[in-house]
């Protein structure tokens, strides 16, 4: 994987905390999931040990985990919260008003990690997403558009664009 090839991902300093906090965490049990493993293939017949292959799947979820955490936290671009300054960018939380549609929606523009917050109740929209793409750099007021999946061109006006205050 080139430099070229990695996303940078934007991060609070508090997400980053959290994100490195579960990170020590998951490590530091890596002895207790070996353990685990230890102490089921001690109980016989691999085969037919199901606790043995539950740990050995709880094992291949953590050590996946630690991996995605490790690249995620070594491209992370630790920022201020953006500047009230109505352009959408990472870490606002933009309404916008889809061309056709009656009711604006409201998001987060930043990574899913980022928007893995105690509410949960905003959606994340990746500003690496069509629609993200369409909308970095849009002032309040602007209208964008972006292809959907299936070929069509969506308009969409940015009606709002505020720093996230999670």
């Amino acid at each position: 994987m080139t430099v070229s090839d990695t996303q940078v991902t934007w991060l609070t300093q508090d997400a980053y905390d959290r994100l490195k906090q579960e990170l020590d965490e998951l490590i530091e049990n890596r002895p207790v999931i070996a353990a685990k493993i230890n102490d089921s293939r001690e109980e016989g017949d691999l085969k037919e040990n199901g606790g043995y292959q539950a740990a050995r799947e709880e094992q291949g979820h953590q050590e996946a985990r630690i991996r995605h955490l490790q690249e995620l936290l070594r491209t992370a671009k630790v920022a201020e919260t953006p500047k009230d300054n109505g352009v959408a960018e990472p870490g606002m939380v933009l309404t916008v008003q889809y061309a056709g549609d009656d009711e604006p929606e409201e998001f987060l523009l930043a990574t899913r990690e980022e928007g893995a917050i105690e509410s949960g109740s905003i959606e994340v929209y990746s500003p690496g997403s069509p629609l993200g793409k369409a909308l970095l750099g849009a002032k309040e007021g602007e209208e964008r558009s972006y292809e959907l999946p299936n070929g069509k061109v969506q308009q969409v006006t940015l009606i709002k664009a505020v720093p996230y205050a999670g």
